[in-house]
């Protein structure tokens, strides 16, 4: 079964970029782009790692207060991931 979007997206992320921040993204990146490397950035500052944290940000439907509250109240980082999937 050939992979999803979703998965292609991940694994493109994950190999071809880097945690950026919004001022050193090239501006060739279309604002789809910049949104997820934004939502990955904020997820990986409140304690997500990677995969994890690529994982949420591609998940539209992931409200980031919520992710980083889960944290903050001592959430394990996999539990938490998973509440949120």
């Amino acid at each position: 079964m050939p992979p999803s979007y979703r998965e292609e997206r991940v694994r493109s992320v994950k190999s071809e970029t880097t945690i950026l921040e919004p001022a050193s993204r090239p501006a060739i990146l279309d604002k789809r782009d910049q949104v997820l490397l934004w939502r990955i950035a904020q997820l990986d500052r409140a304690g997500y790692n990677g995969e994890c944290a690529v994982e949420l940000a591609m998940a539209s439907n992931v409200d980031l207060h919520i992710a980083t509250d889960l944290l903050e109240h001592g959430c394990p980082v996999e539990t938490a991931t998973r509440i949120l999937l």
